[in-house]
Formats: C-alpha cells, sequence, structure tokens
C-alpha cells in the first residue's frame, strides 16, 4: 500500500529515513511517498484536504488543526524534544539585545514560534513591543534566510541546521532544552476518519517507524546512522557528527521508541494557552488530542533492531 507522508527535511526524520533504507516499512507491504513540505501552514493544510496521509511535525501543529481550523485530528506517536537551539546573529550578545529586532519564523502562531516568543518573554521581550516576527518557512528556509538578510536578528533552528549555520555567521544563546525544559515537538498525527477507516496499515506504518527509532538510537548502528546523516543532508563528518549526538542526547533528543512525551505535551498546551490566550489560561487534558491506542500495538508488533 501506497502512504503520503508529510515531513520537514530535519534531521529529526533520520528514523524514517532509516526505515525506508532498511526495508522496514517495504516488509510489512508499505511503500512511501515522502513529501517535503516548506512550512507547517502547506503541511496542515494537505493533511486536512487529504493530500497527504501522515504528518510529522511539531504536535503544536495538530493542536492548532483542532483548535483554530476545527479538524478532527489526532496524535499518534511522540518522536522527539525538538533539538532547537536559539540561533542569533554574532553580534548579539543576550537575549535583551534582540530589543527592536525580528525573529524569524515558520507560522507566528504554532509550535517553535511559541518556543521562540515564550522564551523572549520570559527575558522581558513582547511582541508588537520589543520586537517583530517575519515568516521565513521551514527550518532550512528559515536558517538560510537568517544567513541571507541581517535583519533577521534570531530564530529557532534544530539540527543539522543549528550546527551548519555556526560557520555562516550564527551563534546559539542557549538550546531549546536549557531554555525551557522538557518538551514534546515532532510527533506523527493524522486525521482521526483515516485511522479508523484502516487501523491496521497506521499500526505497520508506526511499528516499522518504531524500529528506525530503535535502529538509529542502536549505539551498534551508529556507523551507519552518521552515512544517512551524510548522504541525505550532504553534511561534512564533524557536522554529522554533532547531529547525530544531538538525535540521540537523553531527554532532548530522540524519544526512545518514538513514545510520547505527556509531560512535555503539557509544556506544548501550558506555552499556547500562555502565549495565544486560549482556554482562558488553562490548558484542556491532553487526552483530547491523542489516540496512542494505534502505537502501543505497533510497540507490541515491532521488532528488535
Amino acid at each position: 500500500m501506497r502512504l503520503r507522508v508529510s515531513i520537514f527535511n530535519t534531521s529529526s526524520n533520520l528514523p524514517l529515513l532509516a526505515g525506508i533504507d532498511r526495508g522496514f516499512f517495504e516488509r510489512r507491504g508499505l511503500q512511501l511517498q515522502v513529501q517535503h513540505t516548506p512550512n507547517s501552514d502547506e503541511q496542515r493544510a494537505h493533511l486536512a484536504d487529504g493530500a497527504c496521509d501522515i504528518a510529522h511535525a511539531a504536535v503544536d501543529n495538530a493542536v492548532a488543526m483542532v483548535e483554530r481550523a476545527g479538524q478532527d485530528v489526532v496524535i499518534v506517536c511522540g518522536g522527539d524534544a525538538g533539538m532547537n537551539d536559539f540561533m542569533v546573529r554574532q553580534e548579539i550578545q543576550q537575549i535583551s539585545d534582540l530589543r527592536g529586532k525580528l525573529l524569524a519564523v515558520d507560522a507566528p502562531n504554532t509550535a517553535y514560534a511559541l518556543l521562540a516568543k515564550k522564551i523572549l518573554k520570559n527575558h522581558g521581550l513582547l511582541e508588537g513591543r520589543d520586537y517583530a516576527v517575519k515568516l521565513a518557512g521551514g527550518t532550512g528556509a528559515r536558517a538560510a534566510a537568517m544567513v541571507a538578510d541581517p535583519q533577521l536578528a534570531a530564530a529557532m533552528i534544530n539540527p543539522p541546521f543549528s550546527f551548519t549555520v555556526r560557520d555562516q555567521g550564527l551563534k546559539s544563546l542557549g538550546s531549546q532544552f536549557e531554555l525551557l525544559g522538557p518538551y514534546q515537538a515532532t510527533g506523527a498525527f493524522v486525521l482521526r476518519s483515516w485511522a479508523q477507516a484502516q487501523p491496521e496499515v497506521l499500526v505497520d506504518y508506526l511499528a516499522a517507524y518504531i524500529e528506525g527509532q530503535r535502529f538509529v538510537m542502536n549505539p551498534a548502528h551508529r556507523s551507519d546512522a552518521l552515512a544517512l546523516l551524510g548522504q541525505h543532508f550532504k553534511l561534512s563528518p564533524p557536522v554529522a557528527e554533532g547531529t547525530y549526538a544531538a538525535l540521540v542526547a537523553s531527554g532532548s533528543g530522540l524519544a526512545p521508541e518514538a513514545r510520547f512525551n505527556r509531560d512535555g505535551f503539557q509544556t506544548v498546551l501550558a506555552i499556547r494557552a500562555e502565549m495565544e490566550g486560549m482556554w482562558a489560561g488553562v490548558p484542556p487534558p491532553a487526552d483530547k488530542y491523542l489516540d496512542l491506542h494505534y502505537f502501543e500495538q505497533a510497540i507490541a508488533a515491532a521488532r528488535a533492531v
């Protein structure tokens, strides 16, 4: 069966790439058509209108689809904790130096944009009063825009781009994990109706994805994972090494077996409540956005790698 899978072109998708490379999906009769989305607005629109079947992105996008667009979307697995760095131009010495500057984001009111705004708020800076936001696309495009446009002073950027831009005039003022703590970032989400129509297919997909996550995180496969990073992202060996280290870092990198981090998701909802003024500031129960029973079936079906 052919599945259309929408992703951003970032290293957090290494488990998916490993699953394809190692035949984990093919072994279950699945052929993946991987779609690289330029931004989260397009990805959410494609999932809503059926142009893709499964989306992998920051799960706050699923929350936005439910709350802003009225789509019946459910999160079906985790993935990673974000691995973002708060990247700035060389002349920025501290976060307070961003007063009067531009923050580069993908979409202005979801996921990593809200993370950046929360970090800035924690340091006394508010959007509209102290800084402005400019749309610059997904992580790769956002990193390139920051390098090219000296007016873009800050952005959340994750590997491998958080490493490649350091040779192009940018630096980190701290990781997302250091600045905000645990966070549920990338996960898979689907239309509930699609999942209910073909539950076996979804379980097979998640089982293969779990195997890819296990493969990447297994130290025995480190050299293979580095080779995949180099192949897909054209990375130098030092950048590939740094990216892999970020991927397997405990707590801030890939989640073992792609498990969903409920505590990290509470942070997602709390930041959305605070920064977007939703739910009268009190986040709803997490289960509203989750259906993890497919994942639990997939864990039981996945093979050791």
